[in-house]
């Protein structure tokens, strides 16, 4: 283990060392929260930047070019827009709800992050029920956006954010039920020993859950489930302002609406986090060769990879149909990783030692998720009668 893996825990423990034993525990979490939010408050500045230049590039256009060096201090820029931009709040509003709505959001999507193992050695609380809290606090967001809804007396408002939450309840059941395979076979709800459990290398490549057929489907049901829960395109009909204005947002402005545009961002990190401890090994390296990399640097480099992911298929996948998103979810993604949760089972009894070939396992598993796959996506466009077409003579 080089000293550069654990820089950042050495630097830690020796500033703890500095004081006296009553307060160095306060001092420890007051640490770990400027750390996270130093992190990924950044992370919010750099992908906003990235991604509208991302999108400009793919629409062939152009992005934000005017502040800064190549428009690198446009996120600085919004942010001083938003804090300077008048709070106008609607007369009839229950402004005491009104007000918390953002915070209800933001606050427990930071609790998330806690449990996430960032490197080696290297998450704020080591919970045995890790997953559990994740989606626990994660529930939170369901309630912010119906309190910004209702508490905003306007219709708008309202049916946006009864659209936002039939959506989230909608696709939070498939982003849990995908993450049960994994907690099945490695035996645990701690995160960092999920991590522990993909820390192996076979001739010389990871052991990683998305490496087993039941990993690789369960990772791409995850992503696409969170990409509807973090409110990303094809999926951010809550938001579809040539229906309903803005959504839930209709009524918020200046810092209030910023915070809200900071909890969506924060949540897609959060889930993106998640999906790389649970499917992508986490902080382990991808291949033996390359363990001497620092520990958060691999699990940044995955973070980023699939963050750009997540960019790509807003500039280049078009906004579903409100019925289309429910249907997706209840009639394909849904009954999917139901099917994935067999195949891990499957995939588990039917271990080496049980003398099977690794060869005939992956068949066995794709004999199960392939026509799953087919049968549910056909089931979601029904045959439908041809159309007559007939012309005045």
């Amino acid at each position: 283990m080089n000293n550069l893996d654990q820089i950042f825990v050495y630097a830690k423990y020796w500033l703890l060392s500095q004081l006296p034993g009553g307060v160095q525990s306060l001092v420890s979490i007051v640490l770990d929260i400027i750390a996270i939010i130093a992190v990924f408050g950044t992370c919010f500045a750099l992908t906003t930047i990235l991604e509208r230049k991302g999108l400009g590039r793919i629409q062939n256009r152009y992005g934000p070019n005017r502040v800064g060096p190549c428009g690198l201090l446009q996120p600085m820029a919004d942010a001083i827009k938003m804090l300077t931009k008048e709070d106008i709040v609607p007369f009839a509003a229950d402004k005491v709800v009104h007000y918390l709505a953002p915070l209800v959001l933001t606050v427990p999507i930071w609790l998330a992050f806690s449990v996430i193992p960032f490197g080696r050695e290297m998450s704020a609380i080591d919970l045995d029920a890790g997953v559990l809290f994740f989606f626990a606090v994660g529930g939170a967001s369901e309630l912010a956006v119906f309190m910004a809804g209702w508490s905003s007396r306007n219709k708008y408002s309202l049916v946006g954010a009864m659209r936002a939450i039939a959506q989230m309840i909608s696709y939070e059941v498939p982003l849990v039920l995908a993450t049960i395979p994994v907690i099945m076979l490695s035996g645990s709800l701690n995160l960092n020993k999920i991590v522990e459990a993909q820390s192996g290398y076979a001739f010389g490549v990871a052991q990683w859950n998305v490496f087993t057929p039941w990993g690789f489907a369960g990772f791409f049901l995850f992503l696409i489930a969170a990409t509807a829960e973090s409110n990303r395109s094809p999926f951010d009909l809550p938001e579809g302002e040539s229906e309903i204005i803005a959504g839930f947002l209709t009524e918020y402005s200046g810092f209030k609406y910023a915070l809200f545009f900071l909890g969506e961002y924060l949540g897609l990190f959060a889930v993106t986090a998640l999906s790389v401890t649970l499917f992508l090994g986490g902080w382990h390296a991808p291949l033996q060769v390359l363990e001497f990399l620092p520990s958060w640097f691999c699990f940044f480099v995955k973070f980023a990879a699939i963050i750009a992911v997540f960019i790509w298929v807003r500039g280049t996948v078009p906004r579903l149909r409100f019925d289309q998103l429910l249907n997706f979810s209840w009639r394909f993604l849904v009954p999917l990783t139901l099917v994935n949760l067999l195949v891990a089972v499957v995939w588990h009894f039917t271990s080496l030692g049980a003398g099977l070939d690794q060869s005939l396992r992956w068949l066995i598993s794709a004999a199960m998720i392939v026509p799953a796959y087919v049968y549910f996506g056909r089931a979601l466009s029904p045959n439908r009668p041809t159309r007559i077409y007939q012309y005045a003579e």
